[in-house]
């Protein structure tokens, strides 16, 4: 029998043309894969074949883990104490074998292995074939639609084939076996049984890719996409910047009347896009990628990383867009959460800062009304600002003395060191299992110990709005902390 397994080596060696070493890895696979079910359980075992006389030994192993992890299979897992007993310097992550005795293949055995055989060679023939592909560094997938699978659509380039899910296509997109398509290749899924390539048509990167091919200035490095924002199959953003100051990137990227964005727009089904120039100031960032609207002023709130933007009535409706698509785009666009407001409601929100400002500052530096609109008026808003900022940058304030402003950063050092030992007794109340919870950091902790969540229940029983507005995170990430609070709800 051992003859035979050299013969059937060569021969699936040849014929797929496949490594030898590829080959006997699959028979080992095969034969432990025989003498594990002999033995039952879920036990590990390894076979080593002689690749010149086909002549193989089997062993059983155990997994070396630490002991604090305890044994999660107990058949193929020894404690780092117990090996050590063992053998001497062995160290957590080895493995220690045993021989045991060799299944016989036999012919039936034979049959069952070569069919194991020349799925482990299907197998490595999909992975080279992957791999040839991928190392192309090729970034959109070309191919021809070939077959429909449960609403996804299998598309087939040479002898490599990607997933285009349903869900990754442009919304009322009819594509039909045989039609020639371009996607995004969005990531490589291993463990699919299937095409393990996965494509879209809606990421913002498949937008990107198809700029890069139409604007040569792109690979050159004259021209750069930082971000794109995308409303696949209606609008989109897309925010560039010239490294050379005689490109003028939104020009470049439309092309000679309009030819290179209308390729682009031809491509997604007649999505319109918006080219927005890129800055570094976020404010005016922002501002760029809010047009067509026009905006009068913009709030930057750097803590909670949102911008109060304000416009006239007329540019309200277009400033959020149709269904809120304009502002979302925009905020997706530059990463900042984006609040559109009129200047009435602009005014309004400030006098009630500005009047929650004026009670700290009457209640923690003990001064009166008109000591706090002074500081207000000079840009304070915070008794961190009070206390920390530059003296110089205080002195140089008409209203107040040396003496005046020497007392208000002392009362607000004091107040400050009162409010963080109280906060620290707060967090104290905080039980043991909202700390636990996955995604707080002690800030956070501290945030909603000031509101009075003290416990996961308590955090539980938060919404959305309320939790922001608490800590001032995002809408997402308020709901995934909920969520996970909510988690022992439904476990328990």
């Amino acid at each position: 029998m051992n003859r035979e397994m050299l013969m059937l080596v060569d021969a699936i060696s040849r014929e797929k043309s496949v490594d030898r070493d590829v080959v006997f890895g699959a028979v080992e696979a095969a034969l432990a894969q025989a003498t594990k079910k002999l033995h039952g359980g879920e036990v590990d075992m390894r076979v080593a074949v002689d690749r010149d006389t086909g002549d193989y030994e089997t062993f059983r192993r155990w997994l070396v883990v630490p002991d604090e992890a305890g044994l999660q299979n107990p058949d193929a897992e020894e404690m780092l104490s117990d090996a050590l007993d063992r053998i001497a310097e062995i160290e957590v992550g080895d493995y220690i074998e045993e021989p045991v005795a060799s299944v016989p293949i036999g012919r039936i055995g034979a049959m069952a292995a070569k069919q194991v055989i020349l799925q482990k060679i299907r197998d490595a023939e999909r992975e080279t074939l992957l791999n040839d592909f991928l190392s192309r560094g090729d970034k959109i997938f070309v191919g021809t639609v070939k077959r429909l699978d449960k609403g996804d659509i299998i598309v087939e380039s040479g002898r490599v084939e990607g997933r285009l899910k349903r869900s990754e296509m442009i919304p009322k997109e009819n594509l039909r076996t045989g039609d020639r398509v371009r996607a995004f290749i969005a990531g490589i899924d291993t463990a699919a049984r299937g095409p393990q390539i996965m494509l879209s048509r809606s990421a913002p990167g498949f937008m990107m890719e198809l700029f890069a091919q139409e604007v040569p200035e792109m690979e050159q490095g004259l021209l750069e996409i930082k971000s794109c924002a995308r409303d696949s199959g209606s609008r989109a953003k897309i925010a560039v910047v010239s490294h050379d100051k005689r490109v003028d990137p939104i020009g470049t990227c439309v092309g000679v009347r309009g030819s290179r964005v209308n390729a682009v727009t031809n491509e997604l089904a007649g999505e319109r896009v918006d080219i927005v120039l890129w800055s570094e100031d976020p404010a005016q960032f922002v501002i760029g990628a809010l047009a067509p609207a026009n905006v009068q002023s913009i709030v930057v709130d750097e803590e909670k990383h949102a911008m109060d933007v304000v416009v006239d009535e007329e540019n309200l409706a277009i400033a959020i867009g149709r269904g809120g698509q304009n502002v979302r785009l925009a905020s997706e666009l530059t990463g900042w959460r984006i609040n559109i407001m009129t200047a009435e409601e602009s005014q309004a929100k400030q006098a009630v800062e500005s009047d929650s400002i004026r009670k700290l500052f009457v209640e923690k530096l003990d001064v009166d009304e008109e000591v706090a609109d002074i500081l207000i008026a000079e840009g304070f808003s915070s008794l961190e600002e009070v206390a920390y900022v530059p003296l110089q940058e205080m002195l140089e304030m008409d209203a107040f003395d040396e003496d005046t402003v020497h007392e208000l950063r002392t009362r607000a050092k004091d107040a400050l060191l009162t409010m963080e030992i109280a906060r620290e007794e707060n967090v104290e109340a905080v039980s043991q299992d909202l700390r636990d919870l996955d995604g707080l950091t002690p800030d956070l902790i501290a945030k909603l110990a000031d509101g009075g969540v003290n416990s996961r229940d308590d955090l539980a029983d938060l919404a959305v709005d309320e939790l922001v507005e608490m800590t001032g995170i995002d809408d997402e990430a308020a709901k995934a902390l909920i969520m996970k609070a909510r988690e022992h709800w439904f476990t328990a």
